[in-house]
């Protein structure tokens, strides 16, 4: 924990990361238990979209993961790339980012399996923190020696690489190309390269091998960080045109690449990254453009406390029980309000009673940093 003078940031930033993070600290559970009162078609469509499709396909709850990376990026042009503005050598910076990189992936596997001594079989190392520390790690490995011209090339070569893998690789037993669990090439790697267990036994959704693109979808975040620190372009034309152009780009040529390599949030496909790609720069155009640009700010405050501590909320989840806290403070209130409807002003509940922990981490100036 580190507790520091809130310093400069871009606010649009934070409410974005705190919009994502909402998400993932259980407010998605207000649509499931909708959809279990009320059994009609409105509730059950969102309940659906935040539930993971089986294997192939996309729903609004994929977005998460890769947003959130997504903005890892976003953010290393106003970290790294001011550091090197300020002449900090290189190689100081590629060590502070291996070993932010290494600690994401270790708090990642404190995440998966506790503090718990476990045997190495039993271990599994595969996690979201993890990837993000991996992709992170390396996409600003990247941006610190190449051009902005040279970060594109290794966009593209990534993701064409990775779906040549796919589309000539395959599991021992299976035709190249076979995208199935027990067929895909990546699985099949991952279960000869990766230590301690896998999340589906043959296959892990956050696995090694499927890092490779999501190094791209940190890129991605670093082309828009670019575009947003760039001070010769006129703030709308970043907005308007830029950033929300590409996205929808993105998100037209994710269709398509979707007919020949279907959008897969497991494999972390190349149409998956381009699909969140382009969702996640149409959001962080829109977030710009209303908080930092027109300077609408008091909505997002909500959203902002959140984002500021967002791998702490994250990781709390392993070591405080919140369902514990919620009824020991609102469990009358929902005996008051009684069935159907008590489960769902106690999601409110639950959510209000983490934000509260964050908002006086944030009044204390108290913030988890990696």
């Amino acid at each position: 924990m580190t507790q520091s003078v809130k310093s400069q940031r871009l606010y649009s930033l934070d409410a974005l990361r705190g919009f994502d993070m909402f998400w993932i600290m259980g407010a998605e559970g207000i649509f499931h238990r909708m959809d279990e009162i009320t059994g009609g078609p409105f509730w059950h469509a969102l309940s659906t979209q935040f539930d993971h499709p089986a294997w192939h396909g996309f729903a609004a709850y994929d977005l998460i993961f890769p947003l959130f990376l997504f903005m890892a990026g976003v953010s290393t042009p106003f970290s790294i790339g001011r550091q090197l503005e300020k002449g900090l050598d290189k190689q100081s910076l590629l060590l502070r980012v291996i070993k932010r990189g290494l600690i994401l992936v270790l708090l990642g596997i404190i995440y998966n399996n506790g503090l718990k001594i476990l045997p190495l079989e039993e271990i599994r190392f595969g996690s979201v923190l993890g990837r993000i520390g991996l992709a992170y790690m390396f996409a600003n490995i990247i941006y610190l020696y190449t051009t902005q011209r040279g970060q594109i090339i290794w966009f593209a070569s990534l993701l064409l690489g990775y779906w040549f893998l796919l589309l000539f690789g395959h599991a021992p037993g299976h035709l190249a190309g076979d995208l199935t669990m027990e067929g895909n090439m990546v699985s099949y790697l991952d279960t000869l390269i990766m230590p301690g267990k896998l999340y589906l036994g043959i296959h892990d959704p956050e696995g090694l091998v499927s890092t490779i693109p999501a190094i791209g979808t940190a890129l991605l975040g670093i082309y828009t960080g670019n575009l947003l620190k760039s001070t010769t372009i006129d703030d709308r034309t970043k907005v308007a045109i830029r950033l929300a152009a590409t996205g929808a780009v993105l998100l037209v040529l994710a269709q398509l690449w979707n007919l020949v390599f279907p959008i897969n949030k497991n494999l972390w496909t190349s149409s998956f990254v381009l699909q969140c790609g382009g969702i996640s720069m149409l959001l962080m155009a829109t977030f710009y453009y209303i908080i930092d640009i027109l300077g609408h700010k008091k909505w997002a405050f909500f959203f902002k406390v959140i984002g500021m501590n967002s791998i702490l909320i994250y990781m709390s989840g392993r070591f405080i029980n919140w369902s514990y806290s919620t009824n020991a403070f609102f469990g009358w209130l929902g005996q008051l309000v009684g069935d159907p409807y008590n489960v769902v002003v106690m999601v409110f509940c639950y959510l209000a009673v983490k934000w509260a922990f964050l908002y006086f981490m944030y009044k204390k100036d108290v913030f988890l940093k990696v």
